[in-house]
């Protein structure tokens, strides 16, 4: 099945793109889906592969050495990228990455994407942005680690994902179908499932928010600011 070139016009990473390049990339790509749970692939695996998520949730996960923990790194949705990081720095994968719904995902070969950046150098200034990007994120993360409480990171956590796939429901609350388990959400903030639920728990009480299994609707989008910071 041929990849829609209309859809690199939305993904930041290629929007920039000239329409007649964005088709040549098109051209160049391939189309992959993964059940929910199926990994996408495993920390260790020689990277040569960028993916671009056109519908569904991945998450990328970290496994402990020591102890053999999770720890949940980003969620990714559509429009979104993910195996880049090998292209500059050849070499195994840093991270799994599990379909948390089922997704649909369309990729690049390294050596395609190089050829291609070749030609058109403006997306390797584009692939850099997003790169600095993803570290800014990261950077924050820690921050937040070392000096927001729990609570804090879970609101934190909350908006990002409410910014990212949140939608306004008729009465004016943002739902946000982020997928996610609770033990899940507790390995993205780097906290206990015990300490995030009774975070969460609080924040019902407050009337903040409406827990909905794998979906959370923010009613008080502001106490949840307030919150986080």
């Amino acid at each position: 099945m041929a990849v829609d070139a209309t859809f690199l016009t939305k993904v930041p990473l290629f929007e920039s793109l000239p329409r007649h390049a964005q088709e040549q990339l098109a051209h160049m790509m391939g189309e992959a889906s993964l059940r929910r749970g199926e990994n996408l692939f495993d920390e260790g695996d020689q990277g040569d592969r960028l993916y671009v998520v056109v519908d569904g949730k991945i998450k990328l996960g970290h496994q402990e050495q020591r102890d053999g923990r999770e720890n949940l790194l980003a969620v990714l949705g559509p429009r979104e990228v993910l195996g880049e990081l090998t292209l500059f720095d050849p070499g195994p994968r840093s991270t799994t990455a599990t379909a948390i719904s089922p997704c649909k995902l369309y990729y690049l070969d390294h050596s395609d994407l190089m050829a291609f950046i070749e030609e058109n150098p403006s997306l390797a200034q584009e692939m850099l942005k997003a790169l600095a990007q993803r570290l800014r994120r990261t950077n924050d993360a820690l921050a937040d680690l070392v000096f927001a409480d729990v609570p804090g990171r879970v609101a934190k956590a909350l908006l990002d994902l409410a910014e990212r796939f949140g939608s306004h429901t008729e009465s004016g609350a943002l739902h946000v179908p982020h997928e996610l388990t609770q033990e899940e959400l507790a390995q993205l903030v780097g906290a206990s499932r015990e300490t995030v639920n009774k975070s969460l728990a609080h924040f019902v009480s407050r009337g903040w928010i409406h827990l909905e299994g794998r979906a959370v609707t923010l009613l008080d989008v502001e106490g949840l600011r307030r919150r986080a910071r």
